[in-house]
């Protein structure tokens, strides 16, 4: 990679203080709103208490040991997702949010729908800088709702393995 190329390098969100803020705001409603009506799949250990990536490892761990235990064959598969934020389809996050999980009121999704939307990226370096592109399916990088929305888009992956 050359140090001095724009396009050597991930876009992250760069967004004002208030902006933050709104996103703290609105990701802290949502967690609460997937706990409270229990829509976070039971294997999710990101945003649950006393759930961490030990626990999930330990899980994994457990699930394994009691299937060799009773004769069974287990098999681990991992996938590496490392640009997976970058796959994420807005139209089909924003139907996922509606269907199954009970945002389709008016104001709640169009919120979603215009935060996701007319968002354009590029890399600064100090002394040059990318071309703009229109992000068009990936939820923002550096952002603190891109994880959530992210988990939301997938949970239905998680739903298949229990």
């Amino acid at each position: 990679m050359d140090s001095a190329d724009p396009t050597s390098y991930r876009p992250i969100s760069n967004l004002s203080v208030l902006s933050k803020l709104l996103e703290l705001l609105v990701s802290q409603q949502l967690v609460a709103y997937l706990k409270d009506n229990d829509l976070l799949p039971d294997r999710q250990s990101a945003y649950r208490a006393y759930h961490s990536t030990e626990t999930a490892v330990l899980r994994v761990l457990s699930d394994i040991l009691l299937a060799l235990d009773s004769g069974d064959i287990a098999v681990l598969t991992l996938l590496d997702l490392s640009a997976a934020f970058d796959s994420v389809d807005h139209a089909t996050l924003l139907q996922r949010l509606r269907t199954s999980y009970g945002l389709g009121g008016g104001s709640v999704l169009a919120w979603y729908a215009s935060y996701l939307s007319n968002r354009t990226q590029c890399v600064r370096l100090p002394s040059t800088r990318s071309t703009e592109s229109a992000v068009l399916y990936k939820v923002p990088q550096g952002s603190v709702l891109g994880p959530i929305l992210f988990l939301l888009y997938t949970a239905d992956l998680l739903r298949l393995v229990q």
